[in-house]
């Protein structure tokens, strides 16, 4: 059962650096659904990319799972068979939310449930993977690494949903980031709440440009990169290898 995201509603006198903890995964349907415009169209859409570009006797990766929504949607989704499901996270709170989620969900494709760095776990054999705004919290170094890894753990014709927080030239940040804030002050969030996990996303959360994350995707391998979809600073690209 999800709660309502409280987690910055009183002030702090010191605000720690965001973390997905126990307090973050008890609220985190709740949270982001206030927070990120169209997630439920981003993560259902992926069930449809799952369904097209899986491919019988491969897997598919949620890298940066949390509760597992993706890996449910391509759960869903997949229609070739003897394929499995690999959903990976480095919060243990949030692997053990996944997989009580996962356990009660009546998918018939497997999903394996891992805690683990996704910078370290083998991507091997795999049709499809999403990165779902899970690279904006990989430190920037490692982001190519990261996705050469993805790119050649695919098999041909594989594909990768990366959805991340964009930044933008500085008039435009300024258009997208007021409407933005006006989404989530319509969604309930009061001015404390916007003010202080700002604050705490600060350095944790580090955005890009559409432009750079295009040219890292092609230096990385990929042959095709698409936008699919943008919700005020918040996209979704396909890359197929």
């Amino acid at each position: 059962m999800s709660h309502r995201d409280r987690v910055f509603a009183e002030q702090q006198e010191q605000i720690a650096a965001f973390a997905f903890d126990e307090a973050v995964a008890r609220v985190f349907p709740d949270m982001i659904q206030r927070s990120v415009p169209g997630y439920s169209m981003v993560v259902s859409m992926i069930g449809l990319i799952a369904a097209r570009y899986a491919k019988e006797g491969t897997q598919l990766f949620d890298l940066g799972s949390s509760l597992g929504a993706t890996a449910i949607a391509m759960r869903h989704g997949v229609k070739a068979e003897g394929c499995r499901i690999v959903a990976v996270d480095n919060s243990e709170a949030m692997v053990s939310r996944c997989r009580e989620i996962v356990a009660d969900d009546s998918g018939r494709v497997p999903v394996d449930v891992v805690c683990g760095d996704i910078r370290e776990v083998a991507i091997e054999n795999a049709s499809v993977a999403a990165l779902n705004f899970t690279l904006q919290f990989v430190p920037v170094d490692d982001r190519l690494p990261l996705l050469k890894k993805i790119r050649d753990g695919l098999v041909p014709g594989g594909a990768l949903v990366l959805s991340e927080k964009l930044a933008f030239p500085d008039a435009h940040q300024e258009i997208l980031d007021d409407l933005y804030y006006d989404y989530k002050r319509a969604n309930g969030y009061s001015e404390l709440e916007i003010s202080q996990k700002r604050t705490a996303l600060e350095n944790v959360l580090v955005p890009e440009t559409l432009s750079q994350h295009r040219a890292r995707l092609i230096e990385a391998g990929f042959s095709h990169v698409v936008p699919w979809y943008q919700g005020f600073n918040f996209c979704s690209l396909l890359a197929v290898r």
